[in-house]
């Protein structure tokens, strides 16, 4: 099938295959069993926390400066609605994360939920993208915090001589020890605890809320007596026509991500099942709501031609006489910098974490500190490396960077709802360990059926007893003791139906990201011919059209019921949701240029050295034995009785 078992193929085509079988190998579900080994992280987390975390990521300082650039130059007085459509396609992937997060509540985030329903492949590409997501963002962050400071202090030059960035002439390099200065003091944070740093966090952010309500509050008292000049405009509302409002939601997208370093503390949160979809809808909700107020307000002020690009909060209330406003402005600019940098460096440590526990990255990362229970030999590498860079380089031009962890998590997301509803997981990977307590649990079935052969009114065949578990115990040998003949023979259709519906499944989600990935890719390069062009862009909304519909005609798996921990919330509207989430990830990573594609292929490549000649004979599942999923349970109690 398009996303097949291979683990499976035990004969000598999966041995020819064994370096392909390591990318799509899944992991299981982390459980009770697996908990119990190690590696704890503190339960601290509820959902105001987890809320502090989701706004602190998500409303950072292009708030104060994107709502002049789109307005200017793509919506207008639309700029409102530019938020709004970009919140609701973010909300499609909300809808995503919120059922894995509930699902399968471990650290790891975007990583976890790609090993356990795509494979170990995508996977470790998925993770490795994030660790450059994470390092340049907090990097990135940091050094915008140092000019906010020296304006909030009335200039450049008002920074202490320590702080203010320095210029070496030798290297050509502008040094920015405050950057630098800021990332260890949140790594720092971050080491204490999870719980305290969450506080701090949620200082921070409620400063920024404040700044932004100030804003709301005071730019509707200065709408309301100028009589709001900005929609009085006679080129009516669209100026650019609506596709320059959705232009102006590709560029407002961005402006929600962050919302996702909620689902990477997922292991701490006391109560994961409700808590996690209640903070993620909460953080994107509030975000979209202060955006959207904000951007009614200052459009309002000021037409939107005659916006500063630059300043626009501060210059909107400048041109109404209150030029004092724009210390609060800045002072907002400043905490949801603080905020956004905790928001970035604090997912990255679990990251490695995870791979580490996975066996992709060396232990080191992996530990846990007893008195803490935080992972802080991660924290403090993160701190490390996002200060180095803060403080020798000029990241703004690797900043597209950061789109393309963030999309490609988003994409993996999305597609791992759909396997985990058509064709979720239906063997599970014990341990080596657990080799007697399989070897048991086999014999004892293959006992059992060579008991229903010597009955004479079993019309059925004799047994393969060369069978293994996985085929002794997947349910084509149940028999009963009336009637044996019918039950045996239902059951061997009800697998073969459920097999085929599986494979049908499989393969038709491979084709629908397909046709995704060709109708977009036709759709971006418009230098292709025409009849190419749209071609292409024919063959793939036929593949994607096609797909939607046959998974809408067949039935999900049974087995999506109680897979993981159920309990918790269930994404709505599939397949749709997630098709549309693919849809729109895999446009926007297409589109961010040839540049950013460029740098970020040398990380994905130095990304797969790593894993070719470390992750993938370090994995934990190199040795792991898999079984049906139905009786994983069973072999768990089975080896416990016998220690």
């Amino acid at each position: 099938m398009g996303f097949s078992d291979s683990q499976k193929d035990g004969g000598v085509g999966g041995r020819c295959f064994g370096g392909f079988r390591s990318l799509i190998r899944r992991k299981q579900v982390d459980s009770v069993h697996i908990r119990s080994e190690g590696h704890q992280l503190a339960k601290e987390l509820s959902v105001l926390h987890l809320i502090a975390i989701g706004v602190g990521s998500t409303i950072g300082a292009g708030v104060y400066i994107l709502v002049g650039t789109v307005a200017r130059e793509h919506s207008g007085p639309a700029l409102a609605l530019s938020f709004l459509v970009a919140g609701i396609a973010a909300a499609l992937s909300a809808f995503c994360y919120a059922e894995l997060a509930s699902r399968c509540p471990s650290a790891g985030s975007a990583y976890h939920y790609s090993y356990i329903c795509v494979g170990e492949g995508i996977a470790w590409l998925v993770g490795w993208a994030l660790i450059l997501e994470y390092t340049i963002g907090g990097s990135a962050v940091a050094r915008g915090i140092s000019p906010n400071l020296a304006l909030l202090l009335g200039g450049g030059d008002n920074l202490p001589y320590f702080l203010a960035r320095q210029h070496i002439p030798g290297l050509d390099v502008v040094v920015d020890p405050c950057a630098a200065i800021l990332v260890f003091i949140v790594t720092g944070l971050l080491c204490v605890g999870i719980k305290e740093s969450t506080l701090a966090q949620a200082v921070v952010t409620t400063a920024n809320v404040c700044a932004m309500i100030f804003v709301i509050i005071a730019g509707a008292y200065l709408g309301f007596q100028s009589g709001w000049p900005g929609y009085e405009l006679p080129t009516g509302y669209f100026p650019f026509g609506v596709d320059g409002m959705l232009a102006g939601s590709a560029t407002v997208f961005f402006a929600y991500i962050g919302f996702d370093s909620v689902a990477s503390t997922a292991e701490e949160v006391k109560n994961p099942q409700r808590d996690l979809p209640l903070g993620i809808g909460a953080a994107l909700s509030i975000s979209c709501i202060l955006y959207m107020v904000v951007s009614v307000v200052i459009v309002g002020l000021v037409p939107y031609y005659a916006m500063d690009p630059d300043t626009p909060i501060s210059s909107a209330f400048a041109s109404h006489g209150m030029q004092w406003a724009a210390y609060i402005i800045t002072a907002g600019a400043v905490t949801a910098l603080c905020s956004t940098l905790m928001g970035s460096i604090l997912p990255q440590p679990r990251i490695l974490m995870a791979m580490a526990r996975d066996g992709l990255l060396p232990s080191f990362f992996s530990d846990v500190n007893k008195h803490t229970q935080i992972p802080i030999k991660s924290t403090v590498a993160t701190g490390i490396g996002a200060a180095t860079l803060a403080f020798f380089m000029d990241v703004s031009q690797l900043a597209g960077m950061v789109s393309v962890g963030t999309l490609l998590a988003f994409t993996m997301v999305a597609a791992s709802v759909l396997i985990l509803r058509y064709v979720p997981p239906d063997e599970m990977p014990l341990p080596s360990s657990f080799q007697d307590s399989i070897d048991s649990l086999s014999l004892k079935y293959s006992s059992t059926k060579e008991i229903d052969e010597d009955n004479p009114e079993d019309l059925t065949g004799p047994s393969d007893k060369g069978s293994n578990l996985v085929q002794l115990l997947l349910g084509k040998e149940e028999t009963s003791a009336g009637y044996p003949l019918i039950p045996k023979q239902l059951a061997e259709w009800n697998y073969i139906e459920n097999e085929t519906r599986r494979k049908i499944a499989g393969w038709t989600i491979m084709l629908t990201c397909s046709g995704v990935l060709i109708l977009t890719s036709a759709a971006s390069y418009v230098g292709l011919p025409s009849y190419l062009r749209f071609g292409l862009c024919g063959v793939g909304g036929v593949l994607l059209l096609s797909g939607f519909i046959v998974l809408t005609i067949i039935d999900q798996d049974d087995a999506r019921h109680t897979f993981g921990h159920t309990g918790g919330f269930i994404c709505p509207f599939v397949p749709l949701l997630p098709i549309a989430c693919i849809l729109i990830n895999v446009y926007l990573l297409i589109n961010l240029g040839a540049a950013t594609w460029t740098r970020v292929s040398v990380w994905l490549v130095i990304g797969v050295l790593v894993y070719v000649f470390y992750g993938r004979t370090h994995s934990s599942l190199q040795d792991a034995v898999y079984v049906p999923a139905a009786h994983v349970e069973e072999i768990y109690r089975s080896s416990a009785e016998s220690v």
